[in-house]
């Protein structure tokens, strides 16, 4: 007799979290509470200045408008969640609450990880092709850029999910996480998952997989077309051009590099060490990056700098 005949549905999960480290909850709280408070302010004041400020109605604003509302959307599927955790320990959490927050992060991320792609391609016809610039990135091609962005990830996450979705939990439902993360749910289902498995895998090739190459090879034109320019100061003003979306794109890949791509502890004696270190990882590739974002973008460009400074005066 199988494992789902012996036991009945799942119908809730329960949310690890730091519940076996009391110590560093508290802590935490405070901590995550703070970052998300800068989140929420400064990726809000800057999709404000690019509202506002007629100076920043241009394709790279747009886009870092919907990289900023991105940040913000990615941010409140997860953080309250992990915040509740800190406080209600072994946090209980419904089959379809449990799935929704999981639809959310998935659709963000995989929407985040297009849009810096597409933000690559901007910066690419501004270095490499200046004189057609306004031609090419007009609003009939930017703003279908920016919702195809935002459709596939839309469409990845409704894939996932509803595979996930159509398994039988029949059994433990503790998840080893502070949110829904779809790795560690799937650990859970009392069925074969190979199916789902193979699914992320295609799905990572082409959402993840192709826009890193796609920005790999965007940023090989650029800077060669860079190093062409005789001044120096014409190559520190054309490098200053895409340089915060450069910075973004390499924390934002480089910590995903770093989760899926360290080696795994062999020691059994260092799993809990191990778990815990997945989980601040996770932590941090959740709320220090979209923090990251807005003070990137607004120390290393003086357009926006200069438009949160007229916003102020105002």
């Amino acid at each position: 007799m199988d494992r789902f005949n012996q036991t009945s549905p799942v119908v809730g999960f329960i949310l690890l979290g730091l519940s076996a480290h009391p110590r560093l909850e508290k802590t935490f709280f405070v901590l995550i509470l703070l970052m998300y408070l800068v989140i929420l302010l400064g990726n809000g004041v800057l999709i404000l200045v690019t509202i506002l400020d007629s100076h920043l109605h241009t394709p790279m604003y747009f886009f870092l408008g919907n990289l900023s509302f991105l940040d913000i959307c990615y941010t409140t599927s997860s953080v309250p969640l992990i915040l509740d955790s800190f406080l209600t320990p072994r946090k209980t959490i419904s089959f379809s609450a449990c799935f929704g927050q999981m639809f959310l992060s998935f659709a963000m991320g995989t929407t985040e990880c297009v849009l810096l792609g597409m933000m690559a391609f901007d910066r690419y016809v501004a270095i490499c092709n200046p004189l057609r610039y306004s031609m090419v990135m007009n609003k009939a091609i930017y703003i279908p850029m920016a919702a195809g962005s935002w459709a596939a990830g839309i469409t990845n996450s409704v894939v996932q999910t509803s595979q996930a979705m159509r398994l039988p939990f029949c059994g433990d439902n503790v998840i080893n996480h502070f949110t829904c993360e779809i790795l560690a749910v799937l650990k859970l289902a009392c069925a074969d998952i190979s199916m789902n498995v193979i699914s992320m895998v295609v799905a990572n090739v082409i959402f993840l997989g192709v826009p890193v190459l796609f920005i790999f090879v965007s940023y090989v034109f650029i800077i060669a077309t860079i190093l062409r320019i005789p001044s120096a100061e014409g190559k520190k003003k054309a490098f200053s051009t895409c340089s915060a979306h450069l910075t973004v794109v390499v924390v934002f890949y480089g910590t995903i590099l770093f989760m899926y791509g360290k080696p795994k502890s062999k020691d059994p004696l260092g799993e809990d060490k191990q778990d815990l270190s997945d989980k601040l990882t996770s932590l941090f590739y959740g709320v220090v990056t979209p923090m990251l974002n807005p003070i990137i973008y607004s120390l290393r460009n003086k357009d926006v700098k200069a438009a949160m400074k007229n916003l102020v005066h105002q």
